[in-house]
């Protein structure tokens, strides 16, 4: 590929999956920061990663690949700030080991092959009931009440199965390690 057709293949991936979702990624980046500047810039970091990515992104779920990258790039950003101090005659190079490796970038996480298999594996061993209402509303972008009327079930138990089948996700991706960890901050 040309870089005259890869630089156009990313312009395109941007425009179609990245500018519509600007507005969300603000308000998730205002909740994750509190500061309307720092969300501002959050988001503006997040936008340069996905255009670098824009070109590879095979277009599934482009709310979900986005808001990954937002949670990574925060992330970066606070582990960044946090101070790490050596310790009494202790190297730079021994430091670096005792914090550890930078974790992958969220693109590199999201658009890995590996990633796209277990996400599809662990979404076939749903039980089907669970199946419908993953991919009814993390998928196909339905609402809860629009799922349940397509399926004729209540709201709650759209809710109920949609939490289920998304911890057991989870728990798949976790065990693959390719769940972001949790951090206390």
């Amino acid at each position: 590929m040309t870089d005259a057709a890869r630089e156009q293949r990313q312009r395109l991936g941007f425009d179609h999956y990245v500018v519509p979702e600007i507005p969300v990624l603000y308000r998730v980046a205002l909740s994750l920061t509190g500061q309307p500047s720092d969300a501002e810039d959050l988001v503006q970091d997040t936008l340069i990663r996905a255009f670098g990515a824009a070109d590879r992104f095979d277009g599934a779920h482009p709310r979900a690949w986005l808001l990954t990258i937002l949670r990574h790039t925060h992330l970066n950003r606070v582990r960044v700030r946090k101070p790490v101090l050596l310790r009494d005659g202790e190297s730079v190079e021994l430091t670096l080991e005792r914090v550890g490796k930078p974790e992958p970038s969220a693109e590199e996480v999201v658009v890995s092959d590996l990633f796209e298999a277990v996400v599809a594996e662990a979404l076939a061993a749903l039980p089907q009931k669970h199946r419908e209402v993953v991919t009814l509303v993390d998928i196909d972008g339905l609402s809860y009440q629009e799922a349940a009327d397509v399926l004729g079930v209540p709201r709650g138990t759209i809710m109920s199965r949609l939490h289920r089948a998304r911890a057991r996700i989870r728990s798949r991706l976790t065990a693959a390690g390719l769940a972001p960890q949790r951090r206390m901050m």
